[in-house]
């Protein structure tokens, strides 16, 4: 395998050489034979040592080759060793082969017309983007990811029909009055069907833990191209508007019924495209938030439980208190696990493992409060649905917090091992999956759709 991508790398820098003095003709009959190269790829065979002969003779047009291969073979160690070797002068973007941006316009085109169908067919649009809303998105980055990781047909149909079932069984459930338990299953059937990303992503396997902490920081950088382009998109949506309502039209109506249903959930999926195409396009954005946030999140945490016992807040009895509480407690987590994903040279030093340590500490405090606030409400009014549900999900976040802070003081009575920590987070996301799957397919028959 290693031979056939170096092989397929020199050909494509053959072909890139000679593209100043090709006509479009020429370029497009390039196109057509590096498709065909893909095609037959498995079986090519050469000497991977003229790499280096071909690297140094023109080491722009190579870097401009190896980029624009680089997101098929990136599984392969080889590939990742030119990567790191090359990414730190890479500067142009590349969109891909043809095949690419085709499959980018079908996708965002089919995913607009699944958030149309309550237009199409008179549905209530709150009742049925309550239920389908990550079906317009999640299933297209799934789609994606099977693509490009070639996996197999039996794992393709098993992410298919887990799509299907998790559609039709949602769209099923009955509605008793204001039911939670409703809530909770959209709430969290995406985290069910963020796994699919994840498994499509990873290749398909859930045991490579270094496979799952690269997807974390792929999740880290999708969102903060996502926000961009969002906010890119809000901003040439104002003044279209403002523009337009200049000379007397208003683009209310357009914008509602096409530019959002079609125009939003193209922006994560277009975001996915550009992160996996170009993993250097956000590089120092992580590290920044990480470098910035960590310290402050250690210090609003302290200062947080230092207030709550001054001032004598009581958390046991106010439901508002506890959900900011909560909301809070994801948040540091959320912090943690990105700080420790994402930033592998800062992660080493023993500053950085003392810094976190002491944020999964303070986070393990603030845990305790927010899981005997749930505990005490339960024993004074019952069980419910939601009370269930965070009961859970705190118990989990607080296990997985002492397995990060036990990792974390190993690194600091030992050698510093940051893969230790970050194989502690990943080993545990099925876990929380599995949680999801949990109150998104039990809870509704266990609390009788209340």
């Amino acid at each position: 395998m290693p031979f056939e991508f170096f092989y397929t790398l020199t050909l494509k820098y053959k072909v890139l050489k000679n593209t100043n003095k090709m006509s479009n003709k020429h370029i497009e009959n390039k196109n057509t034979a590096i498709d065909a190269l893909g095609k037959s790829m498995r079986d090519a065979m050469s000497d991977p040592s003229q790499l280096e002969t071909l690297y140094r003779k023109n080491k722009s047009a190579f870097r401009s080759a190896f980029f624009a291969v680089y997101p098929d073979f990136r599984h392969l160690p080889l590939a990742e060793f030119w990567k790191e070797r090359l990414r730190e002068n890479r500067d142009e973007i590349t969109w891909g082969q043809k095949s690419d941006l085709l499959f980018l316009i079908v996708v965002c085109l089919v995913a607009g017309f699944i958030a149309k169908i309550p237009h199409f067919m008179g549905l209530i649009e709150d009742t049925f983007y309550q239920r389908n809303f990550s079906f317009t998105v999640l299933p297209f980055l799934t789609a994606f990811f099977v693509w490009k990781q070639n996996l197999s047909r039996m794992q393709t149909l098993v992410l298919f029909l887990m799509h299907a079932i998790a559609a039709i069984y949602i769209n099923l459930l009955p509605v008793n009055g204001l039911s939670d338990t409703l809530t909770l299953a959209c709430m969290h059937l995406p985290l069910v069907l963020w796994s699919g990303v994840a498994y499509a992503y990873c290749g398909g396997t859930w045991r490579d833990h270094s496979k799952k902490l690269d997807f974390l920081k792929f999740n880290g950088d999708l969102l903060v191209v996502s926000a961009i382009l969002l906010a890119a998109a809000g901003l040439f949506t104002a003044v279209s508007f403002g523009l337009f309502e200049l000379i007397g039209i208003k683009l209310e109506f357009v914008f509602t019924k096409f530019m959002a249903p079609f125009g939003l959930p193209a922006i994560p999926i277009l975001a996915t495209f550009l992160v996996y195409t170009n993993p250097q396009l956000v590089k120092w954005i992580s590290p920044i938030v990480a470098k910035v946030f960590t310290p402050l999140a250690l210090l609003l945490v302290v200062v947080y439980l230092l207030t709550m016992v001054f001032t004598g807040k009581n958390p046991y009895g106010d439901r508002e208190f506890l959900i900011l509480f909560n909301v809070l407690l994801l948040g540091v987590m959320a912090l943690i696990f990105f700080s420790l994903s994402v930033d592998r040279n800062t992660s080493g030093h023993l500053y950085w493992i003392m810094l976190l340590f002491a944020l999964g500490c303070a986070s393990i405090v603030l845990n305790g409060f927010a899981l005997s606030a749930i505990l005490f409400r339960i024993s004074e009014w019952g069980w419910t649905p939601n009370r269930t549900a965070v009961l859970g999900s705190n118990i989990l976040i607080l296990t997985n917090l002492v397995l990060v802070a036990y990792q974390l003081i190993r690194s600091l009575m030992q050698n510093p091992d940051p893969e230790a920590v970050k194989n502690s987070i990943g080993a545990f996301l099925p876990v929380y999956v599995i949680w999801a799957a949990i109150v998104a397919f039990m809870f509704p028959v266990l609390f009788d759709f209340q």
